[in-house]
């Protein structure tokens, strides 16, 4: 249903990827959620509203969460509050970031599989976590005027989708 009422937002042509989510999810050792993975079939890694970086589990590196997932557990990445998700762990795995240095994530638990919460960070360093799936809370993100502080709706900006190349500065 939120998948669809992106593709309606947008106006996009779904591209009916073909991603081999068996290793993708065998790589983290958990399931993702089936609406991201409907979303990235649909759309790919890409840039919404011209502000909000779709990430997916291949494509350009700079659009490429399990790429990026990797750097940071290389680098033994974490914040004060979240560590980065680790196989057979709990953690964070960041789906999407936006032009203001948002970050949009799932709380990954290896003890509690297929449940991702949602969490995002702005810049102020907090994640907040939202009880909603993928596509309802990037629906509202670009959509909904009163969802605040991470919704763009009340900048009037175009609700389409670039597919991705690489984001500025990479």
């Amino acid at each position: 249903m939120w998948v669809q009422r992106l593709i309606d937002l947008t106006g996009w042509e779904p591209l009916g990827l073909s991603v081999d989510w068996e290793t993708v999810e065998g790589e983290l050792q958990v399931p993702l959620p089936a609406d991201y993975k409907e979303l990235f079939e649909a759309f790919g890694g890409g840039t919404f509203s011209e502000s909000v970086y779709f990430f997916g589990p291949s494509g350009p590196h700079a659009f490429d969460f399990l790429a990026q997932w990797r750097a940071s557990l290389a680098a033994g990445g974490s914040d004060d509050v979240q560590p980065i998700y680790s196989p057979g762990e709990k953690g964070v795995v960041v789906w999407a970031a936006t032009e203001w240095a948002d970050e949009y994530a799932w709380l990954v638990d290896a003890q509690n599989p297929g449940v991702c919460s949602v969490l995002v960070r702005g810049d102020v360093g907090e994640w907040r976590t939202y009880d909603m799936s993928t596509s309802e809370f990037l629906y509202r993100v670009l959509a909904d005027e009163e969802f605040k502080p991470f919704g763009i709706a009340h900048h009037n900006l175009d609700p389409e989708f670039e597919p991705g190349r690489s984001l500025p500065g990479s």
